[in-house]
């Protein structure tokens, strides 16, 4: 098995906002071959940010490689990074603090 992460440093005061995109979109991963599970996660509050991380599992690497250059890994991210919340003045301001780090990770032990 494989684990794909992505953890996101969401400014103060846009968790919900964050959350929503999350929540709505249409992820197209049901149908991919190789995928097991997805999670969001929500981590602790920091200073100037909220830590959340995207968690997907895979029946193998090979799998996830496959997914990031299909169709539906377009189709999922095309919007991405276009999230924000509205100001006072009615201007998007973003959501994340930077770009999204992600982590790789083979499974070399599960405990059930």
């Amino acid at each position: 098995m494989y684990i794909a992460m992505n953890r996101f440093k969401v400014a103060l005061g846009s968790e919900m906002a964050f959350e929503e995109v999350w929540k709505n979109r249409d992820t197209h991963l049901k149908e991919v071959p190789g995928f097991v599970e997805f999670h969001l996660l929500k981590g602790p509050q920091r200073e100037d940010h909220v830590l959340y991380a995207s968690h997907t599992i895979w029946t193998s690497h090979a799998a996830f490689e496959a997914w990031t250059r299909s169709d539906a890994f377009r189709a999922a991210h095309r919007n991405a990074g276009n999230a924000g919340n509205t100001g006072d003045a009615g201007q998007r301001r973003p959501v994340y603090l930077n770009h999204p780090e992600f982590e790789g990770f083979e499974v070399v032990q599960t405990v059930k």
